[in-house]
């Protein structure tokens, strides 16, 4: 299974989503020093979430963090976050 596939999987099971987009950016960062070169290593991923009501940007962080600790110790090198209610959605 691909990281990409194992990232929806486990933040739909932990989230329930209304809205989960992922971005595999890792084809910007192909050589740089940093980069694994895996080509499954820079994620972006929007998340909108009933669970994120009341929740600091940082818990929300967190919260994505936890889900994805194996992911974020191993393979993905960088993960950008956007963490919404379903109301913040709305609102973009």
């Amino acid at each position: 299974m691909s990281i990409e596939q194992t990232i929806r999987e486990k933040l739909t099971e932990t989230f329930s989503p209304e809205k989960l987009d992922i971005r595999n950016d890792s084809h910007l960062h192909s050589g740089h020093e940093s980069s694994p070169g895996t080509g499954e290593s820079h994620f972006h991923i929007t998340l909108v979430a009933a669970k994120f009501e009341g929740l600091t940007r940082i818990d929300r962080h967190r919260l994505v963090h936890q889900a994805l600790a194996h992911e974020l110790a191993g393979p993905v090198h960088a993960l950008s976050i956007k963490a919404m209610t379903a109301e913040e959605a709305r609102e973009r």
